[in-house]
């Protein structure tokens, strides 16, 4: 077949591996062959003779001993809209997907492939795949990729489909290492006077010290309020002046975690070590001003925005350029954990300077701002529904908290995160109290163990810190974790909840696919959070996010280092589908579109899909390129071994 005729997307993997002459030597060396609905292209213990890329039409990949329908009994419109078996399919195959790979690598087919309709294909011969995989190494290992190789090729995959734009943007994938400067370090018994003339030597802002093993920074500003507003001689030492509370991050991370640190610290500045260990050296620092430096356009200047903000008025201004970011992000390829980091600590910078703004100091200081659900967790992309609560320090009086709690719940509202459902809001008296009612609440739920009291020992859980006296969050999730780690009881109780909701896969393993969509929050994300908060919980791990609490039991050798990257890179995945889907609806909703016809669904309109699919956490499987599917199809595998797994321990089978 000439070449220019076959019509198979070169940019999708795993076609995208080969390089221009091995994509030219495929086109040239595949043929077309017609396929009848119900014909069964390869059987159980066939020895394969092709590999087969579907052209049009769709292929179901069945267990070997499933029972088919007599075609002789079916009249043609009844074989090509054929379901009988959706529920026992393995695999499903359509437009761009190829079979018969993995029969010809094992040498013959253990399952059974059957068109349910008309179907064309390109057929390419045994010998020509094997002499691409011999020319082209990675072009055979494709088909045994583990779930982060794959996630992997999604990211490259994209990447080259971005293009230039993506050049332009690379900034945003820039490493700590990039952006750096040396740091300048004195002795402690250095003076201030030596410390100025070192900084202007320098053109630098800060210098580094040690003072009994401890490093510390010293800034300009620091040296400045010694002089004039402390009253301090030339000659005093730096020793005393040093703040040793570092921010630090390592050299290999991305610029854009370095701003994530600063932005959730309050800070200018964070120093860059070796390994993020106390005693590890100091080899850099990296100034708000180098980072801003770096994302000096657009969208990137919002958290500059939100520190400069004086008013509310600001804040929203700052506020409504979000989601502009958040677009930024996902066009760029920014890999979903770090993309979760910056916004939440955006997100959470947002509701603190509100909550500055709104409360008076006397208040702040004696009482604390829960978030709670995804932005306690950190891993909110878009605004989602206001969670939080408030902690009142024992004895500390605030006659009058009610009405403020309830504009700055309006504030919040009007920065776009709209009123909780449920009323988990401050401005709801039940989730205002004081430590010591905040303790018995927690006593009363671990001792109910009924539905609500589950969640909302969940919720406290979750919940950080955002503006206020932190010390009061941390003692509290500490009085939550002695009261549930040794119950084995409630843990069982607490636990079940990830069971709940079924994996949209069906029983042979293959994508469940309804036209509305699938519910990825309750078939992956929830299973995943949940589970994993359980096990944080009885290790008493007091991470709060996702990411960290899956690396914290790790370390804790309560989970295998393989199963948590596998968790995290589906965890990822789910978040990137979810987002990419609301990012499509808020454009056709921004530009007054419909749904867009799909080649992959055999040129239906998916107009009414699409429109279902703006509930945020719907994703509409047959719009996804058969890689995705593949990824999709993979991580929620892995999210059913994991439910297995959590049934197992706390024996929810009984």
């Amino acid at each position: 077949m000439q070449a220019s005729l076959v019509d198979i997307d070169f940019e999708e993997p795993p076609f995208s591996l080969l390089g221009e002459r091995l994509r030219q030597r495929l086109a040239e060396g595949v043929d077309l062959h017609y396929f009848e609905a119900l014909a069964q292209p390869l059987v159980p213990g066939a020895v394969g003779e092709s590999v087969y890329i579907i052209h049009k039409g769709e292929v179901a990949e069945l267990a070997a001993d499933s029972a088919l329908p007599d075609a002789a009994k079916l009249d043609k419109a009844q074989r090509e809209g054929l379901d009988a078996w959706v529920s026992l399919r393995i695999g499903h195959y359509t437009a761009g997907d190829l079979f018969g790979a993995l029969t010809l690598l094992n040498g013959h087919c253990r399952t059974r492939f059957v068109c349910e309709q008309e179907t064309l294909c390109y057929q390419l011969p045994a010998q020509l795949f094997f002499s691409l995989c011999d020319e082209c190494p990675a072009f055979g290992e494709y088909f045994q990729h583990s779930l982060s190789d794959k996630a992997r090729l999604l990211a490259a995959q994209r990447d080259t489909r971005q293009g230039a734009s993506r050049d332009q943007a690379g900034f945003m994938l820039a490493r700590v290492m990039d952006c750096m400067r040396p740091p300048l370090k004195l002795a402690a018994s250095a003076s201030i006077e030596q410390g100025v003339k070192a900084m202007q030597a320098a053109g630098a802002d800060s210098l580094i010290i040690t003072v009994e093993g401890r490093q510390g920074v010293v800034t300009r500003t620091d040296l400045l309020n010694a002089l004039v507003i402390q009253g301090l001689a030339p000659s005093h030492p730096l020793a005393s002046l040093g703040s040793f509370a570092l921010v630090a991050v390592t050299a290999e991370e991305y610029l854009l975690q370095a701003l994530v640190q600063m932005t959730r610290h309050r800070v200018a500045r964070v120093v860059v070590k070796e390994r993020l260990l106390p005693a590890a050296a100091v080899v850099g620092v990296i100034e708000l001003t180098d980072v801003l430096g770096f994302f000096s356009n657009r969208s990137q200047l919002v958290s500059l925005e939100i520190e400069r903000a004086s008013d509310m008025a600001a804040l929203e201004q700052a506020s409504a350029r979000l989601p502009e970011m958040v677009r930024a992000l996902a066009m760029q390829g920014v890999h979903m954990r770090h993309a979760m980091g910056l916004l939440s600590a955006l997100n959470g910078r947002l509701i603190e300077r509100t909550f500055a703004m709104l409360v008076e100091e006397e208040h702040r200081a004696s009482s604390c701002l829960m978030l709670m659900g995804s932005e306690g967790r950190g891993e909110q992309i878009l605004k989602t529904d206001q969670d939080n609560g408030l902690i009142i320090a024992d004895g500390h009086q605030w006659p009058d908290n009610e009405d403020t709690l309830q504009h700055f719940s309006d504030a919040l509202a009007g920065l776009g995160y709209p009123p909780c459902p449920g009323n988990i809001m401050v401005s709801n008296p039940e989730w205002v109290a004081t430590e010591s009612r905040w303790r018995g609440k927690i006593a009363r739920w671990c001792a109910g163990r009924d539905g609500e009291a589950l969640m909302n020992l969940a919720i406290v859980f979750d919940a950080r810190a955002s503006g206020g006296n932190e010390a009061l969050v941390d003692s509290l999730r500490g009085h939550l974790v002695r009261h549930a780690t040794r119950d084995e009881l409630l843990l069982s109780h607490f636990a079940r909840p990830a069971l709940h909701f079924s994996t949209p896969l069906t029983l042979f393993g293959s994508l469940r696919s309804p036209r509305h969509g699938i519910d990825i929050k309750k078939g992956g994300i929830f299973p995943i959070v949940h589970g994993v908060r359980t096990m944080a919980l009885e290790r008493g791990v007091m991470a709060t996010g996702t990411f960290a609490r899956l690396e914290a039991l790790v370390s804790d050798g309560r989970i295998e280092a393989s199963d948590s990257a596998d968790l995290a890179e589906a965890l990822s995945l789910f978040a990137d589908l979810r987002l990419r889907q609301q990012l499509r609806h808020l454009d056709e909703a921004e530009h007054g579109t419909g749904g867009t016809r799909d080649s992959r669904n055999d040129g239906q309109d998916t107009t009414a899909a699409a429109r279902e699919a703006g509930s945020r956490n719907l994703i509409i499987t047959q719009s996804l390129s058969s890689l995705e599917r593949d990824l999709l199809r993979d991580a929620l595998s892995r999210v059913k071994d994991f439910k297995q797994r959590l049934s197992h321990r706390y024996h929810l089978e009984y």
